[in-house]
């Protein structure tokens, strides 16, 4: 099958197993398709992997972006043959004794992460959360660095470092900010009721200093700040364009959250909420687990125009060559680095736990 040349589009499907059916392959030559998000159900194997991303690959031309939600802890996809990875936590408690062993381990992690996807074809794991830990809201828990900004910044900072040397870029989560609201938007329409200038003091900080130092990519939260718009984030103008591209500055791709989660319901059907999510703001939508539903959104969405779609998007391709990663994961020094991220304690109940937040 010779692949199609085809520019990405701004819609982020599923996959259901561990190779492609027909009417998956049909699916990813949508015009409207531009990414692919991979679950822990699409991972037997090292070796079924690299074959399902080739042949993803294979398809079209440019390549259709590959993701995974692969963070650490709870929150890892990808476990048989790939260094286990520390919740984020377990970085910010090494802070309060050691800030410039936690940089230098937060580095590491980032390297490590990066360099095993990259060598199995993955172009970028949606990383890092950027929330706060509040302590009130159980969906992030222990995803999060710490509670204090400025750390997560410098967190954050040090893992985005250790993603663009293992070949990946970064997408910041959940703008501008989740760790305040007990609710879990996968289930309810959280609220947080903070004045912008309470979450410019506090949760916005992170998703600056990332802003300003490159990050590739932000995911809006499915949570309402009824004291700066009535809509979720991810569908306000206000939060997307006045906020984050024009007082942050920020000029990366903004992926909404899965539209399947309850905290999207608001804006309607799915059609219409990849509508909405677009015309806020977002470059991409991404529909997760409802095949039907992608269907829905490919056959009924008209999008905007996204003059600048393919550019973005472009930045989010993982760099090095996927042979040379296969070489370079396999050397002493890369061997170090993963020897480095397994010194950290991670028990393994945290690893082996519910995948919580499966499209987030």
């Amino acid at each position: 099958m010779q692949a199609l040349n085809l520019p990405r589009g701004p819609v982020m499907v599923d996959v259901h197993g561990f190779s492609l059916t027909e009417q998956e392959k049909a699916r990813l030559s949508h015009p409207l398709v531009g990414g692919v998000i991979l679950f822990r159900r699409n991972f037997d194997n090292i070796a079924q992997l690299k074959a399902l991303t080739a042949e993803i690959r294979a398809l079209r031309t440019p390549e259709l972006l590959i993701a995974v939600d692969h963070e650490g802890g709870r929150v890892q996809r990808f476990l048989d043959g790939f260094t286990r990875l520390p919740p984020m936590n377990v970085l910010g408690e090494l802070w309060q004794q050691d800030a410039a062993a936690a940089g230098a381990a937060a580095e590491n992690v980032g390297l490590v992460l990066a360099g095993e996807l990259r060598a199995c074809g993955i172009d970028l794991s949606f990383t890092p959360v950027l929330d706060l830990d509040w302590g009130r809201c159980a969906v992030i828990g222990n995803r999060a660095f710490h509670r204090d900004p400025q750390i997560v910044s410098e967190l954050a900072l040090a893992l985005q470092r250790g993603l663009q040397q293992g070949g990946m870029s970064t997408c910041g989560k959940h703008f501008p900010g989740h760790g305040f609201v007990a609710g879990d938007s996968h289930f309810v329409m959280p609220q947080d009721d903070r004045t912008l200038a309470e979450l410019e003091a506090d949760d916005l900080i992170p998703f600056a200093r990332l802003a300003e130092a490159g990050m590739g990519s932000v995911m809006p939260a499915h949570v309402v700040y009824p004291a700066v718009d009535s809509r979720p984030a991810g569908f306000s103008p206000v939060w997307l364009q006045d906020i984050l591209r024009g007082k942050l500055a920020f000029d990366g791709v903004i992926f909404s959250d899965d539209l399947g989660m309850e905290g999207a319901a608001s804006a309607g059907s799915f059609v219409e909420r990849a509508e909405a999510a677009l015309a806020a703001g977002c470059d991409m939508v991404l529909v997760c687990n409802q095949p039907e539903r992608a269907d829905e959104v490919l056959a009924g969405l008209q999008p905007p125009a996204q003059p600048r779609l393919a550019e973005r998007l472009q930045r989010m391709a993982g760099t090095g060559d996927i042979a040379g990663w296969q070489q370079a994961i396999l050397s002493p020094a890369f061997a170090a680095r993963q020897a480095q991220v397994k010194a950290l304690a991670i028990p393994q109940n945290v690893l082996q736990g519910p995948a919580v937040g499966e499209a987030s």
